[in-house]
């Protein structure tokens, strides 16, 4: 069953946490005819950079990690490549380069084969929800799409990215589909799902476009998505001071839109609706950071690296929009120089392995389709 079928299935069903909105059904626009490859080599090192800059300091509030670390421009020595100050991965990066591998594989999505990678090797510093899918699926032995926990964290959004890749020459529909049926492999839950779709949205219109967008631009685009895909929700915020209850699309909406009316920075933004891993102040930071930064991929990535105590995970989300809007050549050099290149504890390089055989695969390999 190919994964538009299957997610219209889980729909009828009602085994999806998502509302069967009209623009599953929209058919992305195409890739401009000069378009370079270049632009998925900097989504795939964004996050990878922004992983990797972020996750030795990570859970770190602002405040503190400034005070030990000072400003943080460069990776920090590591104590896994023997003090070196090289980038290494964190469970952000590695999930989304073993969806990657599985893409490659399968030359297609297949969320029982990427269920599978999720659970054969060791992920470096593991989230509760992947842990509590790790144990129904390979413990218990559920099946993948009774597996995802309904839960809000930022743990399928992290590593969504590259569920693109296979659409690059052909998009369909089938790219919706593919967004909503990776991200609940893990998180099968309303706000995940919906951000899963409308940051793959967001990411292919990045690809698509030929300079920065102008700052609103990024806060409309993931709404206007959001809110069809969500449904009726009720998220309520951790700060006792925002007395806010109701979808995480309307909260995202009014407090980026109040950030930029009060020009607050992104530290001030980010400590206003807090920075960790759940969605309601995950998804606020990576916008606001954007449309403060957007044109600007080294200042964009830093600040979600400074600024937030998820600062991995929201590096790595904030770095894969950047690259994906300025292309590798926008990142760097000295960020990508010295990524190491990891999915494990020893792969050196294979993320580099990986995103060439993307490129053959997905783009050299596949040439676009003419009219007669």
């Amino acid at each position: 069953m190919d994964t538009t079928s299957l997610l219209n299935h889980l729909l009828d069903q009602g085994k999806i946490a998502l509302e069967p909105a009209s623009f599953l059904y929209q058919v992305p626009s195409p890739l401009p005819e000069d378009w370079d490859f270049g632009r998925v080599e900097g989504m795939l090192l964004g996050l990878a950079i922004g992983d990797a800059l972020g996750n030795t300091t990570e859970s770190l509030l602002p405040a503190y990690r400034k005070h030990t670390y000072g400003e943080i421009r460069d990776y920090l020595p590591n104590r896994y490549a023997n003090g070196r100050p090289v980038g290494l991965p964190s469970d952000d990066s590695q999930m989304a380069f073993w969806t990657l591998e599985q893409l490659l594989e399968d030359n297609r999505l297949v969320p029982d084969h990427l269920a599978r990678k999720f659970s054969q090797q060791q992920i470096f510093g593991i989230g509760n929800t992947v842990r509590a899918f790790l144990r129904s699926y390979k413990d218990q032995g559920l099946p993948w799409e009774q597996s995802g926990q309904p839960t809000a964290g930022n743990g399928a959004l992290m590593r969504i990215a590259p569920v693109l890749i296979p659409h690059l020459r052909r998009p369909s529909p089938a790219l919706w589909a593919d967004a909503a049926l990776a991200g609940m492999i893990t998180h099968n839950d309303r706000a995940s799902n919906a951000c899963c779709v409308a940051y793959i949205h967001l990411l292919w219109e990045c690809l698509r476009l030929k300079q920065a967008p102008e700052p609103s631009w990024w806060v409309d685009t993931f709404v206007t998505t959001a809110r069809e895909l969500e449904g009726n929700t009720s998220y309520t915020s951790r700060n006792p001071a925002l007395s806010y209850e109701g979808p995480l699309w309307q909260f995202v909406d009014q407090e980026v839109r109040l950030a930029i009316k009060q020009n607050w920075s992104t530290l001030e933004a980010c400590e206003r609706w807090y920075s960790g891993a759940y969605l309601l102040e995950t998804m606020p930071c990576v916008l606001y950071i954007l449309v403060r930064h957007g044109d600007n991929p080294e200042e964009a990535i830093a600040r979600a690296v400074n600024d937030t105590k998820d600062n991995d995970t929201i590096a790595a989300i904030v770095g894969a929009a950047v690259g994906a809007l300025h292309g590798r050549a926008g990142l760097p050099a000295r960020w990508v120089s010295n990524l190491l290149g990891r999915t494990t504890a020893d792969d050196d390089w294979h993320i580099f392995e990986l995103i060439e055989s993307a490129k053959q695969t997905f783009w050299q390999a596949d040439p676009p389709l003419t009219s007669d």
